[in-house]
């Protein structure tokens, strides 16, 4: 599953725009401190095992081999926030639908980066082929639901309890944004 996090509070940014470029597997170490921080502190994400910086570097190569994006937003030369798509399931049959992830530095919320992020990822799942591109965020992530309503995806289901963390079973939603 793809971890969505709240990737912004407000819509609309209060500073300088942030830089989106293609991660590089020098960014790993900054991309896990942020995906880290919603592992062990959030229900954004299901997941509950953190990810070494070494693991996130081999996932930026693997992207970039298979002609998936995997970007970064920038500020201050300092990543604030990430993105990549996959397919959303194994076969040929999906090889055009795609699930994303995108997070956030909670510091880094309102400042525009999860919009530029998301507007890139977009162009790029398009020029991958890409039919529709959905989200699977947490129910307990209300923020990260927003933010998709207010770039375009709509609510297409909700899957009850199927992740499990921090004691209790929570429901997924599913989003989704035809390309």
């Amino acid at each position: 599953m793809g971890a969505v996090a709240d990737a912004e509070s407000s819509p609309e940014s209060g500073g300088n725009a942030p830089v989106v470029r293609d991660a590089a597997k020098a960014d790993a170490a900054q991309i896990a401190a942020i995906w880290n921080r919603f592992i062990r502190e959030t229900a954004a994400t299901f997941n509950s095992v953190e990810k070494p910086a070494d693991e996130v570097a081999a996932l930026i190569g693997q992207r970039q081999r298979e002609g998936k994006a995997f970007l970064v937003a920038e500020a201050q030369r300092r990543v604030i926030g990430f993105a990549t798509f996959f397919q959303l399931r194994a076969g040929a049959g999906y090889a055009r639908t795609f699930e994303h992830t995108v997070q956030v530095a909670p510091e880094a919320a309102g400042q525009g980066a999860g919009r530029a992020l998301m507007a890139e990822l977009e162009r790029r799942a398009r020029d991958a082929g890409g039919h529709s591109l959905h989200a699977c965020v947490s129910a307990e992530n209300p923020g990260g639901v927003a933010f998709h309503e207010r770039i375009g995806f709509e609510r297409i289901a909700v899957l009850p309890e199927v992740g499990r963390k921090f004691d209790r079973w929570m429901d997924l939603i599913v989003m989704r944004k035809a390309l």
